[in-house]
């Protein structure tokens, strides 16, 4: 079975996406997401990401811990009006991530997103990933020994 046309247009569009957050593009970024932007993710329940101008919020919080954060395709797959994304996330921890004070260290999670394309632009995302990777990867966890005494 065959990749239908709008398929290799929607695995563009998600791709074009990547670039948008890679180069911190916002008008490349507006061109692939719709200003109504609906963002699902149980690895950040407290992130709400609702419109385009709440994911650029999240981005831009997101590049103040990680500044060289990279997200780096691995495999497109397009059904429909869905395309699926396994890809790499890469990043030195700079800043503070939540209670997490910045470690100095390289992180390279896999991740997996689904996006649903409406009208050409990406209409609505679920993202997920391994938070206890990440933490281990950063120094966080197992969290260190409290002070004696």
């Amino acid at each position: 079975m065959g990749t239908s046309g709008r398929e290799v247009e929607n695995k563009g569009i998600v791709n074009l996406n990547g670039q948008a957050i890679n180069t911190r593009d916002r008008l490349l970024l507006e061109q692939t997401m719709a200003p109504n932007l609906i963002r699902h993710c149980q690895a950040t329940p407290e992130v709400q990401v609702r419109c385009l101008d709440d994911f650029w919020n999240f981005l831009q919080s997101d590049w103040a811990t990680f500044p060289d954060a990279k997200i780096v395709p691995q495999q497109l797959v397009a059904e429909g009006d869905r395309v699926a994304v396994f890809a790499r996330y890469e990043g030195t921890q700079l800043g503070p991530m939540g209670p997490f004070p910045p470690s100095g260290k390289r992180l390279s999670l896999d991740f997996a997103a689904f996006s649903r394309i409406e009208g050409g632009k990406i209409a609505e995302m679920w993202v997920t990933w391994d938070n206890m990777a990440a933490l281990s990867q950063l120094g966080h966890f197992p969290p260190a020994e409290p002070p004696a005494g």
